[in-house]
């Protein structure tokens, strides 16, 4: 069974960089349609079913509003980073 991951973002300090959304090897994220109280269009997640935790939307996150989560049953644990 594959590896299920769920991503949290924190779309107030995401600054829509996308980033995220062009290393994310599963195409789980995608800009929002609707802007930030700062004005920007950030993050959000559009295929949440085909996370796969490998955590590089995290990795390359320069505004460290990215968590991510690994999935076994109904717990989930946060990836290291």
């Amino acid at each position: 069974m594959a590896r299920r991951g769920r991503v949290v973002i924190d779309q107030e300090v995401c600054k829509g960089c996308l980033l995220c959304v062009h290393f994310c090897p599963m195409n789980v994220l995608e800009a929002a349609s609707r802007r930030n109280s700062t004005g920007t269009y950030p993050s959000q997640t559009a295929h949440l079913e085909k996370c796969t935790a490998c955590g590089n939307c995290f990795e390359v996150c320069p505004d460290l509003c990215i968590t991510v989560y690994a999935r076994e049953g109904e717990k989930a644990s946060r990836v290291p980073g």
